[in-house]
């Protein structure tokens, strides 16, 4: 019986010990097939410990947008790697995505479909009542001493 646990405590300390190393790949590299070529476990044993271990699971998705963070800060190191050879792609790509003036542009567009209905007595009132707003008398300075504004 001794021997059965030792083997049991065994693959439980190697499948840790594996369980870790998987998660250190995908922090360095988040792409799952290749952490696993390089840790050594094949891509059904990592699926069946994200499925069977919660723990796992959260820990993989960490390592994983750890991973995806330290790519993208190498990816921008490279970028200004070749901004700084004067590589026109790069200036260009970085410009499109960093600066206002250079990003993509939208233009927006529409049509208005009118109909020749007769508006209601409500809506002809209310059209009056933006009318009278819209024209209510300008307010100007007095020319004669410049202090209180005068209705025209």
């Amino acid at each position: 019986m001794d021997k059965v646990q030792n083997q049991n405590d065994a693959v439980k300390q190697r499948q840790v010990k594996d369980k870790e190393t998987i998660l250190g790949q995908l922090r360095r590299v988040p792409i799952i097939q290749v952490a696993c070529e390089k840790s050594g476990v094949s891509r059904a044993t990592f699926y069946r410990w994200r499925n069977e271990d919660p723990e796992f699971k959260k820990a993989a998705e960490e390592a994983q947008t750890e991973g995806v963070a330290f790519i993208n800060d190498m990816s921008e190191s490279q970028i200004l790697n070749l901004i700084r050879d004067k590589s026109w792609p790069a200036i260009s790509f970085w410009l499109k995505n960093n600066h206002p003036r250079y990003g993509n542009k939208l233009e927006v567009t529409t049509s208005i479909k009118t109909t020749d209905k007769e508006l209601t007595p409500e809506q002809k009132e209310l059209v009056q009542q933006a009318l009278e707003l819209a024209l209510l008398p300008k307010i100007s300075k007095d020319n004669n001493n410049g202090s209180e504004p005068t209705e025209k």
